[in-house]
């Protein structure tokens, strides 16, 4: 008897620890009831449940760097970035829902996209990689990394809509962005119009 009980403490120690670890490792499917309540009212008429972005007119957010994230909700209610609707759907929202919503999105599954022209893509890769010495464009893998993932102070681009990277370049190029315009400034200002449209194609099919 005294032997039974020697072995059998150890062995449901043991299978706590376990399923605690799994737990911890398990990414969250739900947040607290207020952050689900913007989510499903405010975020997915655009954005989708899962910042899957059905419609390229608004960014992917899933995966996204939650640091980033909470940084441009920020500017859009305290006005350093420009934009009637974003501004109008957080102005009456705290840091801490802010945190909660990046949280969310930074922990969804980023989806998978069909790659594009091939022969845009092709010349996307090479802006993207080597940038273009002619022009003075640098590569943009030497802020995005090789993947197109970012860092948490930078955005992910892998993955994202093309016509929205697009549109977002144009606006750096022209200083229409309102953030985060020093340096994308000076690189986007740089690309043509075809630079611009390949480099889209190409991060768009990124993962």
């Amino acid at each position: 008897m005294l032997r039974r009980k020697f072995y059998t403490l150890p062995i449901t120690l043991l299978a706590m620890v376990l399923t605690s670890s799994a737990l911890a490792q398990t990414p969250a499917t739900t947040a607290n009831p207020r952050v689900m309540e913007i989510i499903d009212t405010r975020c997915v008429l655009c954005h989708g449940r899962e910042g899957e972005s059905a419609s390229a007119v608004y960014p992917r957010l899933a995966a996204q760097h939650p640091d980033y994230l909470q940084k441009q909700l920020k500017d859009f209610r305290d006005g350093r970035r420009k934009s009637d609707t974003m501004s109008d759907m957080v102005k009456d929202l705290k840091d801490e829902e802010f945190a909660g919503l990046a949280a969310w999105f930074g922990s969804r599954k980023a989806a998978f996209r069909q790659p594009g022209d091939a022969d845009l893509a092709a010349v996307g890769k090479f802006v993207f990689t080597r940038g273009n010495s002619y022009s003075g464009v640098p590569a943009c893998t030497a802020c995005h990394g090789p993947s197109g993932h970012g860092t948490q102070q930078l955005p992910r681009l892998a993955g994202q809509h093309p016509a929205y990277l697009e549109v977002q370049l144009k606006e750096f190029g022209k200083r229409e962005r309102s953030n985060d315009n020093a340096v994308m400034h000076s690189v986007a200002s740089k690309l043509t119009e075809l630079e611009i449209r390949a480099v889209s194609v190409y991060i768009g099919a990124l993962q």
